[in-house]
């Protein structure tokens, strides 16, 4: 069937005949050649050999050759191709007149691609001619689209088959990890390449087991990776080691401690590539922990079994428990924030974030060289102190009179601002819609023009913009507390003893949501250091007047304290900045 299409589309030109041209022209048809290939197992000269026939027809048909565009090894299942893009800006720009390929196929495999393409190819006005199926109709594009889905949807299955019994039979289907180098010159009886088979590096396999021993005595993955990088042992990449390669990720099975290959075992299927039809974007998900495949490779063993299971019982008590299903982190279920500063504080010299290390709460960039501040806090000494601020030298209640005053004014203004607008509104609509009504009478009346229905368009969408505006009503008045201080300091008072109960989960969140975080600055000298609290002024005028709604704070701004952290009696001083009124 499609050598008859072939046949009749384009008869092959014999002497003496006129070369084709375009209907109802004299003009030769302006003709783009597309090539593609992408097996890895196939070379440039496929591309060479499509070029080359298609150029030999072009010149058989007396078509003008105006350009070729290809894509080397690249899957047809992708229309992310830098070729085929600028084909597709061709045919929208008007130079060709024809697209010219091997066959459909070169095109594109996956179906939707080549309905997209086709598509653009009749609107653009240009024919598709291939030298398998001829001029290409919609018969083609449904049957040869269905048949080259299905040819993927085949090779898919035959290479997934392919990668499982390598894995089964012991090999690799990836990248040799760190302690390990391909084996490229062993060959099959056939001549290939002998494929997935490694070879132990030595000195990477020693530090491989360096690495599973330190943490099986207790020492964390940063003080590993800060005695590799001191002792000047290269890492995976040129970058050094740090804790992510050596720790891992529990749903992915990497970095070094998680990586099964170092019992023996080649791990295949973990996740699949999905693309986005929309973007195209590549996404990879996790599959089912019973879809992935293990095989046995005991000549790539490094770790015995009892270190193995070591680490992997210190690894799961450390992390979250995962999801049976797919083995990822359930991050919701993680732990809520343990202590009142937790991820809130921060370095007031080179502004990383502080935690806490052997017991202190201390700045996480001082360990590997990047900041000098030596601050080291005890964690409750440090909480306390933070309370006294938040107590004390926050929402001083003469200061939080003058502001609710001044907010309280600001708003009445406000307010009096938008009931002039909403009587300007009406007075604008009334005459909307009376201007309206006569566009209406005259239309009626047999008065018609594209003018005329051109001004009724627009008063309408006047009338609708005012109709709208005028159902927003007002807001309703508001009226801070003149004690809303005092009244958020006696809260306080209440918290602090909250926080010191047993089931306080309640109100350490309460205490949490009041601060933005904590900024820790070394002192001059033998000066104590400065703890900075940024207090979050909106939660805190919430705690003073709670019927106050949130559309009412959310524009407030934050609250600064500054008081030295006296850790062994609390702060005696600070000074408190001013409040501004909250944008309304």
């Amino acid at each position: 069937m499609s050598a008859a299409m072939h046949r009749h589309a384009s008869p092959p030109a014999r002497a003496g005949r006129r070369a084709s041209t375009l209907p109802g022209t004299s003009a030769q048809p302006r003709v783009a050649l597309y090539a593609r290939y992408s097996s890895d197992r196939q070379s440039e000269n496929s591309i060479e050999d499509q070029l080359r026939i298609c150029r030999e027809r072009v010149e058989r048909e007396g078509w003008q050759l105006v350009r070729s565009y290809q894509d080397a090894a690249i899957s047809g299942s992708t229309a992310d191709r830098p070729g085929f893009i600028a084909l597709q800006a061709a045919m929208r720009a008007g130079e060709i007149d024809i697209v010219f390929s091997e066959a459909l196929d070169r095109i594109s495999r996956d179906q939707e691609h080549v309905a997209r393409f086709f598509k653009l190819a009749n609107f653009t006005n240009v024919r598709l001619v291939t030298i398998s199926e001829g001029e290409v109709s919609t018969l083609h594009i449904g049957l040869k689209g269905t048949m080259n889905a299905m040819y993927l949807q085949d090779l898919a299955a035959k290479t997934r088959r392919g990668l499982e019994g390598r894995v089964r039979a012991g090999r690799s289907t990836g990248p040799a990890p760190y302690g390990y180098r391909r084996v490229t010159s062993v060959l099959r009886p056939d001549g290939e390449i002998d494929r997935g088979l490694w070879e132990i590096v030595p000195e990477h396999a020693a530090i491989v087991r360096r690495i599973f021993e330190e943490y099986a005595q207790g020492h964390t993955a940063g003080v590993i990776v800060r005695r590799l990088n001191a002792d000047g042992v290269p890492g995976p990449r040129a970058n050094g080691w740090n804790t992510m390669t050596v720790r891992g990720r529990p749903s992915h099975g990497d970095g070094i401690l998680r990586n099964r290959a170092y019992l023996g075992e080649m791990v295949w299927n973990r996740r699949r590539r999905l693309v986005d039809p929309t973007t195209g974007q590549l996404h990879r998900r996790l599959n089912a922990v019973d879809e992935r495949v293990t095989g046995l490779a005991p000549q790539y063993r490094l770790i015995d079994q009892a270190l193995w299971d070591a680490v992997q019982a210190r690894l799961s008590s450390e992390a979250a428990p995962p999801d049976p299903t797919t083995g990822a982190l359930k991050f919701w279920e993680r732990r809520k924030p343990q202590y009142l500063l937790s991820a809130k504080i921060n370095c007031g010299v080179c502004g990383g974030p502080f935690s806490i290390q052997t017991g202190k709460y201390a700045c996480n960039n001082r360990p590997r060289g990047l900041c000098t501040n030596p601050v080291r806090l005890d964690r409750k000494a440090l909480e306390d102190h933070v309370l006294v601020i938040l107590s004390e030298h926050m929402m001083e209640p003469e200061l939080a009179r003058a502001f609710a005053e001044e907010f309280s004014a600001e708003w009445d203004r406000l307010a009096g601002q938008r009931r002039h607008d909403e009587a300007r509104n009406r007075r604008e609509l009334e005459a909307a819609e009376k201007k309206l009504d006569n566009l209406i009478d005259a239309i009626a009346a047999g008065m018609r023009s594209a003018a005329l229905q051109a001004k009724l368009d627009e008063a309408e969408g006047e009338v609708a913009r005012l109709k709208a505006a005028s159902m927003q009503g007002t807001a309703a008045p508001v009226r801070m507390r003149p004690d809303i201080g005092v009244i958020y300091r006696q809260t306080m008072r209440e918290l602090r003893i909250a926080l010191e109960g047993p089931d306080n989960a309640a109100a350490l969140e309460l205490a949490r949501s009041l601060i933005e975080r904590a900024v820790v600055h070394p002192g001059n000298g033998k000066a104590a250091p400065v703890v900075q609290v940024e207090g979050m002024l909106g939660a805190m005028m919430k705690m003073g007047q709670p019927e106050l709604s949130g559309s009412i704070l959310s524009g407030a701004p934050k609250v600064l304290a500054v008081a030295d952290a006296a850790l062994a009696a609390p702060a005696s001083r600070g000074r408190r900045l001013g409040i501004g009124p909250p944008d309304i």
